[in-house]
């Protein structure tokens, strides 16, 4: 796993302190992007929140979630919060270690009693004494939340920083990009009152079983007020993989109002991914999960097709100059703007979500904008089966036969990857499958593998250059690597990606 060194400096530690009965909460802030751009301590809100409590808790369980690793424990995470200022909101944000679970907590306008909350993006400083002093807060007493350096702070900046260096995983940054395509699939598939919906997760086990230790996946199925445990993938079921990785849920119980539970509308048997969210009194802190433990989002492959394309390039490039930190974007209004389709505008959203500049919001049903604090782009060049899709189309490994049409049906390509050679077919729907082992073992639950990736991008160039040398087999090539093709698919193993 590739991995850098991301350098936060902070202009002093986040601290939560006590002035005439109130409680100051200064969130310290470290680089990032603003509507006047670069910036290195924006300030994003100082006001009062409306439940502290709730806000404070809800801001531990997310700082839980960046700290924890729920597969191979042995190996320490710890990676500060993003934030990201919409207008009318806050979005903290984290990823757990492995990668499988992505928590935000959302503090909406109603959540929030003071100045107007700006735009932009950066990480926080939640140190260890800042967690240990919010997990004491208690009472209703006031509490003042400031996300960015007050006034005499901006003044001494040229003073000494608090820096701090943490290692950054590149499929850390992979996890932002693929989380985003996946839950823009869900629904709403459950509701719980807050009594149910405490009833039921501390029902959950909290620690994982054993490597070997033969659970099988948890399933849930929407029982009258309340969800029913089941092993079995039965209709109107929604997957809880690894239930141990709500523990952070815990942390809010006691300020619970609902339970909502988000996943896709239909499945095949397989695990999923699925959100789940409590609300509470101005604002709600979401869990989503990976499909598996030991599965982390970076892995999904779900934005694989959206880099693939040209059009999708082009298209988020004139889409991301519209974009201005809107807490919910609105597609048609975008539409109108750029003069693309509708189908156009979420296809760029896809693309800028796959360099983390948008996210998705289950609950809003909405694409949010904002700008991740480092260089997100890292996340698509070194995306390995993106990579070694476009060393494959660079070697002309692709041989393209016939294309989809209502006279010869369903296009086929054969891809030749060391010596073996596989056969790729498109399906009506558009969707290519695969005689590779990537395929066999998935079915495109995970996206699709490097040799159906080249074939589109072979596709697609030949759309804009008719000559490309990969466009057509001659028969005698054709029916030779057809055949080989049929004599090589589960046991190719060894070239899973």
């Amino acid at each position: 796993m590739s991995r850098s060194i991301q350098a936060l400096a902070y202009a002093r530690p986040s601290a939560l302190t006590t002035e005439g009965g109130a409680g100051l909460l200064g969130l310290e802030t470290s680089g990032g992007l603003t509507p006047a751009g670069r910036e290195a301590h924006p300030q994003f809100f100082a006001g009062f929140l409306s439940a502290p409590q709730a806000a404070a808790r809800g801001l531990l369980a997310v700082a839980d979630v960046a700290a924890a690793r729920y597969y191979q424990r042995t190996l320490r995470a710890s990676l500060d919060p993003v934030v990201t200022a919409g207008g009318d909101r806050l979005r903290f944000e984290s990823f757990s270690g492995c990668c499988g679970v992505y928590a935000r907590l959302d503090v909406l306008p109603e959540g929030l009693d003071g100045a107007d909350t700006g735009h932009g993006t950066t990480n926080v400083d939640v140190n260890n004494p800042l967690r240990e002093a919010l997990s004491r807060l208690g009472g209703d007493e006031p509490l003042h939340l400031r996300v960015g350096p007050d006034e005499l702070a901006v003044t001494t900046l040229d003073g000494p920083l608090v820096e701090k260096k943490v290692p950054l995983p590149d499929r850390w940054l992979r996890g932002f990009a693929e989380a985003q395509v996946i839950t823009a699939a869900f629904d709403l598939r459950a509701e719980l009152p807050a009594a149910e919906a405490v009833r039921f997760l501390r029902s959950l086990p909290r620690t994982a079983t054993p490597a070997g230790g033969g659970r099988a996946a948890l399933w849930v199925v929407p029982a009258g007020r309340t969800l029913r445990p089941t092993t079995r993938p039965v209709p109107g079921a929604v997957c809880l993989p690894g239930p141990e990785r709500l523990a952070a849920l815990q942390r809010v119980l006691r300020h619970a109002t609902a339970l909502r539970v988000y996943g896709p509308a239909g499945h095949d048997g397989a695990t999923t991914a699925a959100a789940w969210e409590v609300a509470m009194p101005g604002m709600r802190l979401t869990l989503t999960l990976s499909p598996e433990p030991a599965r982390g989002f970076s892995g999904e492959g779900a934005v694989l097709e959206a880099l693939a394309t040209d059009e999708a390039a082009a298209d988020a490039d004139l889409v991301s100059v519209l974009l201005s930190w809107e807490p919910r974007i609105d597609i048609a209004d975008l539409a109108a703007q750029s003069g693309l389709t509708p189908q156009r505008v979420r296809a760029a959203l896809t693309r800028l979500g796959t360099a983390g500049r948008v996210g998705y919001d289950a609950a809003d049903a909405a694409y949010f904008h904002r700008e991740l604090p480092y260089d997100a782009h890292r996340a698509e060049a070194r995306n390995p089966r993106l990579t070694a899709a476009r060393a494959l189309l660079a070697d002309g490994a692709v041989h393209l036969h016939t294309p989809t049409t209502a006279v010869t049906g369903p296009g086929t390509a054969t891809v030749r990857s060391g010596e073996r050679h596989y056969q790729v077919r498109e399906a009506a729907g558009g969707v290519l499958s695969c005689t590779c082992q990537w395929w066999a073992d998935y079915r495109g639950r995970r996206g699709p593998c490097k040799h159906a990736l080249a074939v589109r991008m072979a596709r697609r160039d030949r759309t804009t250059t008719p000559s490309h040398p990969t466009t057509t087999a001659t028969p005698t090539t054709a029916a030779t690597t057809t055949t080989a093709a049929t004599t090589t698919t589960a046991a190719a193993a060894g070239d899973l990606r």
